[in-house]
């Protein structure tokens, strides 16, 4: 006969006394297992056969089973001195259905649900997903979304299965009403507002989204907030409370602030206290806090980072300087202490390259300005890693410094890189506007084998010119990082199929030469180069006068034998699409006695990146050229010309239409006037870059508001050029070099580098307008580089 001895969860939670007869169990049997082994039952019961049983042990075997979270109900029963224990096992979860969630991904929810412990094949509690639900809403009220509902469903499966159903009502995230500072007299409330993130409803929050309350942002503000105070004398301003309120429709959000501002105080006095390791003169000079200037935590902080900065440069890597304020309420005054704690000097011991699978060891290695075994210099370690990434040859370069194990004395340098294509064997094709069809093929390398070296062979063919070209360069033929390189070339060019209207003729050119770099520091080298060149000339179809004549004077054949010197400088943060630093290039161009002609070129380029925020930038660019000729040439060569407009030059105006214009040749009077370039140029602007909305990866991109400035001049021109021809000929302003003969256009452009190649377009409008020129709205290239 079967008796029940204890009730499920009766026993598990008995309060009140049960009598049951003591016995000895002969055996233990366990009903009702599906999916749970009895090992695992017999694995959690404290009961043995053999043993004796009373009410007290019966109760805390059922609570140890309970425990295993395997059950929802446990039934004890005897059938004479054999123990029967009846389970009902906890269903498993067969699947998780979501349904309505927009704000966070269905892959971060299933993602949570798992780490909480609901997942499909996981044993299902109902305590588990009310916890989880309870959690989830919590998430939403954080976003703002105080409207937000979830309802969940448990549905019956087959074999002891339910499947969970969460509906998500993620409702709108609260607009912000009302943003109150309360208790400011110092700072006005517009100043301090527009240190918020976080804004009430404006025309730009559908864009910017700042309308919306969370807690992390106005955690954020309230942090702004503080710091403005304590940058500016108040070390005793509190925020003594913040209040969120909520509409009953849960729609709009009320903020209120509230501070004490407290008095201002100015330092009295700054000290420096510790082993400095350095003379004191140089520490003293870092020091950006002065007596009776306004207390500011920004300046100490600043102060502590340049201190511990200089001292990582004599090698004591672990510096730590603390700055230690100590305020006089009596005349609001604050002593600053910096404390210095150099720790030990520590010395390089290795330096280790990861990463480069292509890249030869002694090709990082020369461009390291930190060597093995001296002091380990925070600068020189650092100015080694801008090195390697200015190679161009890896993606990313990232720098460790591990202690040695065993010293304290002793770190290794550690440069991990990610190496990327740098070269191609290729060919291509490209459209440019005014160029047409452009077909290429080329076989480049910048880090030929490994080595460093770059190497590069072309072809590039269009409707109106064929290039061919190969050049080796090598940046170390010595150690000391002097460059050699040489470069040889063929080129033929028709400007009567190019679709401008440049000058009738075509030019065949072809020649060699060799150029030596030299580095003068970090950041600037000087460069000297010899080459040689034959040019032919030929008319074309519609030869203007300006060349006849030069052909009458100079011939058609020449054979120029050039030098140049030149000095750049560079502090540009990348080498392609740069954010940060500046750019600027001198150069000297001259023919060498021996030559047919006697001309020269001076010409200057620079540009100028100013972060203005975080995702904008300000840059500021500049080209300007003079040439001219000398000795036994009459005028400088007209193919030597410089042209203008288009991409590099000023966008909104058609590529070469700037300068200045033909006269007819004396056979054809009534021909038309055409762009004839000029000795002189100056090209300028300004561009705001900007990222593009909805795009999360902005590094192939480049878009910009610009505004272009420039013309190009000719200082020779001649009378009929300056004083206007019959035929209804204006005189050509370009003749002048004057503000009023500018060109200049505004409009907006991007730079997007390709699977194809770059492509780059803009569209501009004329602000000004020399008489000559022709303008161009929209500008476009796919497969050149500007």
């Amino acid at each position: 006969m079967k008796r029940l001895l204890l009730p499920a969860v009766l026993a598990a939670l008995m309060t009140a006394e049960v009598h049951a007869e003591s016995f000895k169990i002969t055996d233990i049997r366990v009903n009702g297992l599906q999916r749970v082994s009895a090992g695992s039952v017999f694995g959690a019961l404290p009961l043995n056969v053999g043993e004796q049983v009373d009410d007290r042990r019966l109760v805390e075997a059922t609570r140890a089973l309970f425990r295993t979270g395997f059950f929802q109900d446990i039934q004890l029963g005897r059938e004479g001195n054999v123990l029967v224990i009846n389970v009902v096992e906890r269903p498993t979860i067969s699947g998780i259905e979501l349904e309505g969630n927009k704000a966070i991904k269905s892959e971060d929810l299933l993602k949570g649900l798992q780490q909480s412990g609901l997942a499909e094949g996981e044993i299902f509690q109902r305590a588990t997903l009310e916890g989880v639900r309870n959690e989830l809403l919590r998430q939403y009220i954080a976003q703002g979304r105080y409207s937000a509902d979830i309802q969940t469903e448990v549905v019956p499966q087959p074999r002891n299965r339910v499947l969970l159903k969460i509906k998500i009502n993620e409702g709108s995230v609260a607009a912000i009403q009302h943003i109150n500072v309360v208790g400011n007299t110092v700072f006005p409330d517009k100043t301090l507002l527009n240190l918020f993130e976080l804004k009430t409803t404006n025309l730009l929050s559908f864009f910017r989204n700042d309308d919306k309350y969370a807690r992390e942002k106005l955690s954020g503000d309230l942090e702004r907030l503080r710091s403005y105070y304590l940058d500016r004398g108040y070390i005793n301003m509190d925020i003594s409370s913040t209040q969120v309120s909520i509409t009953p429709d849960k729609k709009h959000v009320y903020i209120t602030v509230n501070i004490e501002e407290g008095e201002k105080y100015t330092v009295r006095d700054v000290k420096l206290a510790g082993d400095l390791k350095v003379p004191e003169d140089e520490i003293r000079s870092l020091v950006l806090a002065k007596e009776g200037q306004v207390f500011s935590r920004k300046v100490m902080t600043s102060t502590s980072e340049l201190i511990t900065r200089r001292l990582g440069n004599e090698g004591y890597t672990f510096a730590n300087v603390n700055a230690v304020p100590e305020p006089h309420d009596e005349d609001h005054t604050v002593s600053v202490t910096f404390v210095v704690d150099p720790g030990k000097r520590a010395y390089v011991n290795r330096i280790n390259f990861r990463g480069n699978t292509k890249t030869e060891d002694e090709v990082l290695r020369r461009e390291m300005r930190q060597m093995e075994g001296g002091w380990a210099s925070t600068y020189l370690i650092d100015q080694s890693k801008v090195r390697l990434e200015r190679l161009g040859f890896f993606k990313e370069v990232n720098v460790e410094t591990p202690q040695v194990p065993g010293t304290d004395d002793q770190v290794d340098v550690n440069y991990t890189v990610e190496e990327q294509p740098s070269g191609s064997v290729s060919a291509s094709v490209g459209f440019a506007q005014n160029s047409g069809l452009v077909l290429g093929g080329s076989i480049s390398q910048n880090n030929f084998l490994g080595t460093g070296n770059r190497v590069s062979i072309g072809l590039t063919r269009s409707n109106y010119q064929t290039n061919y070209n190969f050049a080796f360069t090598d940046p170390y033929w010595t150690d000391d990082g002097i460059s050699l390189g040489y470069n040889v070339f063929y080129r033929t060019s028709n400007y009567d199929k190019l679709n401008v209207s440049y000058s009738s003729y075509s030019l065949d050119s072809y020649g060699a030469g060799v150029n030596l770099g030299y580095p003068i520091n970090e950041t600037s080298r000087l460069s000297y180069g010899l080459s040689a060149q034959q040019d032919k000339i030929k008319p074309g179809t519609y030869p203007v006068g300006e060349i006849l004549d030069f052909i009458d004077k100079e011939g058609d054949s020449f054979m120029n034998f050039k030098a140049s010197a030149g000095w750049s400088e560079s502090t540009l943060n990348k080498g392609v699409m740069a954010t940060k630093g500046h750019s600027q290039g001198l150069s000297l161009q001259t023919t060498l006695p021996g030559s047919d002609l006697s001309f020269y070129k001076l010409e200057y380029n620079a540009q100028l990146f100013t972060p203005l925020t975080e995702t904008y930038t300000l840059r500021f660019h500049t080209e300007l050229g003079y040439a001219d000729s000398f000795g036994s040439t009459s005028k400088m060569p007209f193919y030597e010309n410089y042209y203008g407009g288009g991409f590099g030059s000023v966008r909104g105006f058609r590529a070469g239409s700037l300068g200045s214009r033909s006269t007819p040749a004396a056979n054809d009077p009534d021909q038309k006037p055409q762009p004839f370039g000029g000795n002189v140029k100056l090209i300028g602007g300004v561009e705001v870059l900007f990222p593009l909305p909805f795009v999360e990866d902005q590094r192939s991109l480049r878009s910009t508001v610009f505004w272009d400035v420039g013309n190009v001049f000719d200082t020779n021109c001649s009378n009929a050029q300056k004083n206007g021809v019959t035929g209804g000929r204006k005189k050509d302003d370009s003749c002048s070099i004057s503000p009023s003969n500018l060109a200049s256009a505004v409009g907006v452009g991007l730079t997007w580098i390709t699977a194809m190649g770059p492509l780059s377009f803009s569209v501009a409008a004329p602000v000004q307008k020399p008489q000559n020129a022709d303008t161009q709205f929209f500008q476009f290239s796919l497969g050149q580089t500007y």
